[in-house]
């Protein structure tokens, strides 16, 4: 979708059209959750401080998040995609993998499934949205993020290996802006570049994320459309209004995190076994501190014990602005919820008003 929360904003309220807005907190605290395309002219963008967006953009509008009414539209476009395929594979509210090589409606052509379900997002909810087509994931969602808002992007075989050599390296998957940083250091910066490199050399440099390089340099992406994905952890996180360097002001701040992690466990009956504590400081620098258990977590007591014993592990010298708590299932490193830490922000902010 199209600056999905901020569209939805605009949508329900005529004043914000064709106005800069940002979805969050404009506490001095707060961050942009999403930022409409008019905000993103000044450089707004999601995850910057709300008061560098605002020094950016003066006059940019902030509007509180209604995740239940993002949810709702999402279940609505999600629905849609339903009509055509079984193979959904949602990567978040706003976005999903579509497999349409066998489709409900026998449709031959991908690119007419994209621009049916364009349309009918439109017709339904009053919103835009952009799609990719390829023949596979990797592909899609680079091609996704094309001619965006409102765009449609095909990718086709013949074309694929001389459009990612083209790619500039901070458009792979999994390349975030500290791999970026590591890329450019050894003279990678398009796909070109990466495509020069073994795999071994990529394995050594980059762990083993480098076999997932090796193979998109050359367009290659086995990875099936999944319409079923387990979730791997679960998480809450909160960023203080001010900086704390004391056990005593950090500890209701725990007991809230492993309250709201521990009502996610019991109301999905998600398994866990290893509890991690995330720590951000004033200057935010993040780390994190974790203890496994033999059997899944599933009580506030263990989750909470747990929580204390790590943060007594931690340097609180620095200050720390950020505390986070997650439990995962011991399969893959655990991964921090936008969604989850937004609300449980924003929830935050609210009561203090």
């Amino acid at each position: 979708m199209d600056a999905f929360f901020a569209s939805i904003e605009q949508r329900d309220n005529p004043d914000f059209r064709g106005k800069p807005l940002a979805v969050g907190y404009s506490g001095p605290r707060g961050v942009v959750a999403a930022a409409s395309y008019e905000a993103r002219k000044y450089g707004v963008h999601s995850a910057l401080a709300s008061k560098t967006a605002l020094r950016k953009c003066p006059h940019l509008i902030f509007v509180m998040p209604h995740f239940d009414v993002y949810k709702s539209v999402s279940r609505q476009i999600m629905e849609i995609f339903h009509e055509y395929t079984d193979l959904v594979e949602p990567l978040s509210l706003d976005e999903a993998f579509l497999d349409v090589t066998e489709n409900h409606k026998n449709i031959a052509s991908a690119t007419q499934i994209a621009q049916e379900i364009k349309h009918k997002i439109t017709e339904t909810v009053g919103l835009t949205a952009s799609a990719g087509v390829s023949f596979n994931k990797f592909l899609a969602k680079i091609a996704s993020d094309y001619n965006k808002p409102n765009g449609l992007f095909v990718v086709k075989p013949k074309d694929a290996g001389q459009f990612v050599e083209k790619l500039e390296i901070e458009k792979f998957f999994g390349v975030g802006k500290v791999t970026a940083e590591r890329m450019h250091q050894l003279s990678i910066k398009t796909g070109a570049d990466l495509k020069q490199w073994s795999e071994e050399g990529l394995v050594a440099n980059f762990g083993k994320a480098g076999h997932m390089y090796y193979l998109n340099a050359r367009a290659i992406d086995n990875r099936p459309v999944e319409s079923f994905r387990e979730r791997k952890s679960v998480s809450s996180e909160n960023t203080f209004d001010h900086d704390i360097d004391n056990y005593e002001e950090l500890l209701p701040e725990l007991n809230k995190a492993a309250q709201d992690v521990i009502h996610y466990i019991t109301k999905k009956d998600f398994k866990g076994k290893t509890v991690t504590l995330k720590i951000k400081y004033a200057d935010f620098k993040v780390i994190t501190r974790s203890r496994t258990f033999p059997t899944p977590v599933t009580d506030y007591e263990t989750i909470t014990k747990a929580g204390y014993e790590l943060l007594q592990l931690v340097d609180l010298s620095p200050k720390v602005r950020l505390l986070g708590l997650g439990v995962k299932n011991n399969e893959v490193e655990i991964g921090w919820s936008d969604d989850t830490q937004l609300r449980i922000n924003f929830k935050e902010e609210e009561s203090k008003e």
